[in-house]
């Protein structure tokens, strides 16, 4: 059974859901015109079968250059891949994919990126699918000057479902212009375990019917951009405490909460004509007991998605060098076992030699059969048809000035920010905040290793947002896990100020940042919270006269944030999730749905 903290929202949504369930319950198939697909069967039986293998991976590869890269990227690719650079690496492997990450060095600015992409697609014989993880909120591989936009979590909080198409509409061109035709997004998990440490704020919200409507909009925008989007992570991964990257996790939810609680994004997302539905590294024992990740789960894959759900596009693996697929079966059997289970795309395997030759010698020996990769492949080529890679693979300068962090995208994305933000505490009025009388302000509090969407540390965002609109603003970093002596340090800086502005971050019962409240608090200073992730920060303090939650600390939600604590804009976000009290979790502080306004 469930975590007893979540049994109560289990209930109150299942209704919810079976309509939400039941709305979504015939998929439409992803078929291609008969002459493409006479096409596209012909280019698969021309195929020899080292191609057709190196057409199920999707690898990463380091550099901002297809050909040229920095010595110190050539060194890491010949270290992990075997190659130099990303146009051997597609010739070597006949590769049908390639995965952008920043921390790889592929995504320095547009017009790189637009090249980095042109040069791989030049050294292919078939178009190559590039993709991205770029969810926005606080998983973004593309920074500025490239539009960013609000998370998941905060466009649940905005609950429109015309500005979560219209900020995935922005974010899809933008893609697209760069040459990157695959967005490994919508998250289409519902997040019901407010411990949960690798989904939380990246769901749209804990209640199925509302993610369900959201997700066919970003589905909607993406895929009306050009870009094949990807619903992750089926079956599930919204009521774990364990992070896939580093541990295996169990999903405890009967067959009939997972239908009513888990399943309906997907469904949503099936009758949505999505492209690609991404795997998760867990364990459901409800719908295969046998205790392998979904990934390696033919009942999961195959008998629940595929026959059940009746889906028919593209699965794709979520990355096979994370610590939940590995933690049964080795990097040579995973693969292997993956395709075998129902999975079409095999993104970025550890040792992709080893994978590559694992999958090839399958083939060889009988395990897998070449027909069965046929059904992988031809799908794969019919997702690239659709996305126009046969006829436009490549993109332009041109494309990239007249779409990249345009001037009318980067104010949409303001506007549909200034709608996310949420107001949950407001004691007498105390905001909006007025340079007149609240001149003098102070910020502290965490700073996060920043995501792509940063341009600096939270607390001088917010710092000179605030400068922005004519405060006296100072920013005084004192981090997720602030010293006695930072808290000394912050205690004397707040002395003469107006107010004190603390951002929050994923505030634990023994975090030193609830000492760093209540000390800021005994100075007589008015206090105003900001939770710059996790909304659910506002159950563990007290004494503030008010609290916003941002859901993330891009410049893009902390902006809105500052606005709003201005009085520039109105608090119109409202939880997507509940925050339940610390004390007892069976008491609901704030439920879904709550938000203060000023009016």
């Amino acid at each position: 059974m469930p975590h007893p903290t979540r049994r109560a929202l289990l209930a109150v949504t299942a209704a919810a859901a079976a309509t939400a369930a039941g709305a979504a319950a015939t998929a439409p198939a992803h078929a291609t015109d008969a002459r493409t697909e006479e096409r596209l069967r012909r280019i698969v039986g021309r195929m020899s079968l080292e191609e057709k293998v190196g057409q199920l991976f999707v690898s990463r590869v380091y550099g901002h250059s297809a050909t040229a890269p920095d010595q110190a990227d050539v060194d890491a690719n010949l270290r992990e891949l075997g190659v130099r650079t990303a146009a051997e690496l597609v010739r070597r492997y006949h590769l049908g994919g390639v995965i952008y990450f920043t921390w790889a060095h592929n995504t320095r600015s547009p017009h790189q990126i637009a090249e980095l992409s042109n040069g791989i697609q030049a050294a292919s014989r078939l178009p190559v699918l590039i993709s991205t993880d770029q969810e926005h909120g606080i998983v973004c591989r593309v920074g500025e000057p490239a539009t960013l936009l609000p998370g998941a979590m905060a466009l649940g909080a905005g609950g429109s479902p015309a500005d979560t198409r219209r900020a995935a509409r922005i974010a899809g061109a933008e893609l697209a212009a760069l040459g990157i035709r695959q967005n490994y997004a919508p998250v289409a998990d519902v997040n019901v375990n407010p411990a949960n440490p690798v989904i939380g704020v990246r769901s749209l919200g804990s209640d199925p019917r509302a993610v369900s409507a959201l997700v066919t909009a970003q589905i909607r925008g993406y895929q009306g951009a050009g870009v094949a989007a990807t619903a992750k992570h089926f079956p599930g991964h919204g009521d774990t405490a364990v992070d896939s990257h580093y541990g295996l996790p169990v999903i405890t939810h009967t067959r009939a909460q997972w239908a009513e609680l888990d399943a309906p994004p997907f469904r949503a997302a099936i009758a949505a004509g999505i492209d690609a539905i991404m795997t998760a590294h867990l364990v459901v024992p409800a719908l295969d007991p046998s205790e392998d990740p979904a990934t390696l789960s033919y009942p999961i894959l195959t008998g629940v998605l595929r026959e059940q759900l009746g889906y028919d596009g593209v699965v794709v693996t979520d990355a096979l060098d994370m610590q939940g697929v590995r933690t049964k079966y080795g990097d040579d059997r995973v693969p292997v076992l993956a395709l075998k289970a129902g999975v079409d795309q095999l993104l970025n395997p550890p040792k992709l030699d080893l994978a590559w030759n694992a999958v090839l010698g399958a083939v060889r020996s009988g395990e897998l059969t070449e027909e069965r990769l046929d059904e992988s492949v031809l799908r794969i080529l019919r997702l690239k048809a659709r996305r126009g890679l046969f006829t436009e693979p490549a993109t332009t300068p041109a494309e990239v000035d007249a779409t990249v962090g345009t001037a009318r995208h980067l104010a949409e994305a303001d506007r549909i920010a200034e709608r996310t933000t949420t107001l949950l505490v407001n004691e007498d009025g105390f905001l909006p905040l007025s340079p007149a009388t609240h001149g003098r302000i102070l910020v502290v509090g965490a700073d996060p290793a920043s995501p792509s969407g940063t341009t600096g540390p939270p607390t001088a965002t917010l710092a000179g947002a605030l400068r922005e609109l004519g405060f006296a603003a100072t920013a005084l970093s004192t981090g997720i896990t602030p010293t006695a002596a930072r808290i000394e340090e912050a205690v004397a800086a707040a002395a003469g100020q107006d107010v004190v502005v603390v951002g929050t971050y994923n505030v634990t019962a023994a975090s030193p940042q609830r000492t760093l409240v209540e000390r800021l608090v005994a100075t007589g200073v008015p206090v105003v919270t900001v939770a710059i992730r996790n909304p659910y920060d506002v159950a563990r303090l007290s004494g503030q006269r008010a609290t916003l939650a941002a859901y993330s600390w891009t410049d893009v939600e902390l902006r809105a944030a500052v606005r709003v604590l201005a009085g520039r804009a109105e608090p119109r976000g409202r939880l997507p999730v509940p925050v339940r009290s610390a004390e007892d979790p069976a008491v609901t502080l704030y439920p879904v749905g709550f938000g203060l306004s000023y009016a």
